[in-house]
């Protein structure tokens, strides 16, 4: 089916779905772009259906056909003024796929014993959550788990993660469920706050741990900082008080992987 009108009703409903509101509601998201896409589907992501355009580059086009011949969701080919109704970006992706929401369950996930978690509480800006997961799944992180602030499945977060969100184990729960899981587990929380005595090259990052970064604007609530085993720093030497929050987690993951490959632990 070629499809050229941006008020069609299904193009219309579709593009509903860059609103936060509407991916709530429907349980449905946009993943737009092939790498992207092609991550969502090897980690098991459902596709609803997919819009493409007339002429496809060779990554698309693999993609498209991997839709259509393995995953059998229906791919419409539409005009480039539906495919600029669709997309987030300023140069449109050649396809775009209305996906299932997955729901992944904090209380199934089982963390291992030598775990390395990363904490997001109230992230304010998509991009920073999207390059906190790149940051994870560089890392080797075993599970980002997520409090509030961006959603996890917006067009912003699944670009900036390069599709990744898809694969690194993500979990989003309410603040107060995941101090209980976290509670529940024998992980020490190391807490990030500008005001902390101890830098994070000192700071033992062995064994498991689950850093926890809050909003750049506010830092973590004090309900936080309590539960916190530990609190560190990032020095700084400038006139800036705080890092981009991504940069952040980059730090503090690798400074973790290099302490745990010189103790022998993985």
């Amino acid at each position: 089916m070629y499809l050229t009108s941006i008020a069609n009703p299904r193009i219309k409903a579709a593009a509903k779905l860059k609103e936060r509101r509407e991916r709530e509601r429907s349980g449905l998201f946009l993943i737009e772009g092939h790498r992207e896409l092609e991550r969502a589907l090897a980690a098991g992501i459902k596709v609803v259906e997919a819009y493409c355009a007339l002429e496809l580059g060779p990554d698309e086009a693999r993609v498209v056909e991997e839709l259509e011949s393995q995953q059998r969701s229906p791919v419409n080919r539409v005009s480039e003024a539906v495919l600029k109704k669709l997309s987030t970006r300023e140069n449109p992706a050649g396809v775009v796929a209305v996906a299932r929401m997955p729901n992944p369950s904090l209380a199934d996930f089982k963390p291992p014993p030598n775990a390395l978690l990363l904490v997001a509480v109230g992230l304010e800006k998509p991009g920073n959550l999207g390059a906190l997961l790149r940051s994870a799944d560089a890392a080797g992180a075993h599970a980002v788990l997520v409090a509030g602030g961006v959603d996890v499945y917006s067009p912003q977060v699944i670009r900036n993660s390069t599709g990744v969100v898809f694969s690194q184990p993500t979990y989003v729960a309410s603040e107060q469920k995941l101090l209980e899981w976290l509670e529940e587990h024998p992980i020490r929380l190391v807490a990030t706050t500008p005001h902390a005595d101890q830098t994070y090259w000192d700071a033992d990052l062995r064994g498991p741990v689950a850093i926890v970064l809050g909003p750049e604007h506010t830092g973590l609530s004090p309900e936080w900082l309590h539960r916190a085993d530990l609190e560190v720093r990032i020095p700084m030497q400038g006139e800036a008080d705080s890092l981009n929050v991504s940069v952040t987690a980059a730090l503090m993951l690798f400074e973790a992987v290099r302490q745990r490959r010189g103790s022998g632990a993985t």
